[in-house]
């Protein structure tokens, strides 16, 4: 084990991991990540905390990590390195760590000019693999970029993203090769609507041995309704939503079409535990957190293990 993490604990394992995520509030009031947190709590394994998610100022992933841990929840502490610099990073490393935060996830983050600071400046010292490569170096050698010995490591549970349906699909893999060679323990994908396109990434996966070196866990997004559907179809870059879905939801009276979203993201849920290479799955329902413990449920994954 390279942490104290409940996450990297459950996978080890073998038994099917479940995390979801929630976004910080855009103000200070505490209570927001608490509700939220107590939401998920017992439904998922570990939450990830959004760093500043779509280039929007946000509380920080940071200090809701910290609030979500003071709840005995274990967070996932999401990284952007559009925002930072190799210093400020470590730093921030060190901190978490510092503060019993056993998870992270390695993100470059959007580009500024979708937020609401278009013309922000961004940073980019390092990308994501970089930062993959940062923390292990920190966990493992013990030691700063720079060359300096630490007087005591942190001990964090690695983990990254990856898009199956992005372009060019042919060096999607090739791109997750990378961030496991990295030191990605863990990876969190997209979320997944073309089912089909997925098993034939994961086809690749297994090809090259990489679903024997890191977890993979298949993200799941429930929708509430065409429009949503028709968004991240049309707006959300590297998002692969099948018409066939749309004119599903299309196809049911107006006010159960979130019904169908939650029907989908169940037997989306059903058909990934089936997948060879797969280890769990990651449910993201975007300021609808509400609807996860009910997912869980229904899609046989409760209770979960104790750890």
């Amino acid at each position: 084990m390279t942490s104290d993490s409940c996450l990297e604990k459950i996978l080890s394992k073998g038994e099917f991991a479940v995390t979801s995520e929630c976004g910080p509030p855009r103000g200070v009031d505490p209570e927001k990540i608490r509700e939220k947190g107590e939401l998920l709590k017992g439904s998922v394994d570990v939450i990830n905390v959004t760093d500043n998610q779509t280039s929007v100022v946000r509380m920080s992933s940071f200090s809701c990590a910290v609030i979500l841990k003071q709840l005995g929840i274990d967070p996932v502490l999401q990284m952007v390195t559009r925002d930072r610099n190799r210093i400020a990073i470590q730093s921030d490393i060190l901190g978490a760590a510092a503060l019993g935060i056993n998870n992270i996830l390695c993100l470059s983050g959007d580009h500024q000019k979708f937020g609401d600071h278009p013309s922000a400046k961004n940073v980019y010292d390092l990308d994501s693999i970089h930062l993959i490569q940062t923390v292990k170096h920190l966990r493992d050698e013990g030691k700063f970029l720079g060359g300096d010995e630490l007087t005591i490591p942190p001990r964090l549970f690695i983990g990254a993203a990856a898009n199956p349906f992005a372009d060019p699909f042919e060096t999607r893999v090739i791109r997750l090769a990378k961030k496991i060679a990295a030191g990605a323990q863990f990876i969190q994908t997209q979320c997944i609507f073309n089912i089909d396109r997925f098993k034939k990434w994961m086809e690749q996966v297994r090809d090259k041995g990489l679903h024997e070196k890191v977890y993979i866990l298949g993200g799941v997004t429930p929708m509430k309704s065409v429009g949503m559907a028709n968004y991240m179809k049309k707006m959300v870059p590297g998002m692969d939503v099948p018409d066939e879905l749309i004119e599903r939801i299309k196809g049911v009276e107006k006010e159960k079409r979130s019904e169908e979203g939650i029907k989908i993201a169940i037997e989306t849920i059903q058909q990934l535990k089936e997948i060879e290479g797969v280890h769990g799955v990651h449910i993201m329902a975007i300021e609808w957190e509400e609807m996860v413990p009910r997912i869980a449920e229904q899609a046989g994954l409760l209770p979960r293990p104790q750890v």
